[in-house]
């Protein structure tokens, strides 16, 4: 009887483990496809309590502040947004984690008339580096 509770805690234990967050907190670096065919480096300065996310994107030029963060498991998901001519842009980064590899899908929402251009989504990896 000992050894089937033991046996229990060790697999509610192992579990919970499973579904606990991963922990994103640190720097990540990542390239991101540009307009002319080249490459612009982004960073990513991500803090995480719980599973709320709160952070900064950095493209050397500019720094935004991150939105709507949340990381559930391996999941993550935050939002960027950005005003331009008095009209809210949206760009929304999803993707999961795994050790100190992000890989995110980047979409936009917004412009003009509420669906904006939106533009085809953009496949990022990001690399943690502190």
């Amino acid at each position: 009887m000992k050894v089937r509770v033991q046996l229990l805690l060790v697999l509610l234990t192992l579990s919970v483990m499973a579904t606990s967050a991963a922990d994103v907190t640190g720097k990540w670096v990542a390239q991101m496809p540009g307009r002319d065919g080249g490459t612009q480096e982004i960073t990513f300065a991500l803090k995480m309590e719980g599973g709320k996310l709160t952070g900064t994107m950095s493209t050397g030029q500019r720094e935004q502040t991150i939105s709507e963060g949340q990381v559930s498991g391996d999941t993550i998901s935050f939002a960027i947004v950005q005003s331009r001519g008095g009209t809210d842009f949206k760009t929304i980064y999803k993707g999961t984690v795994s050790g100190a590899e992000m890989k995110l899908t980047r979409t936009r929402e917004g412009g003009r008339g509420g669906g904006g251009r939106g533009g085809q989504p953009q496949e990022i990896v990001a690399k943690k580096v502190g």
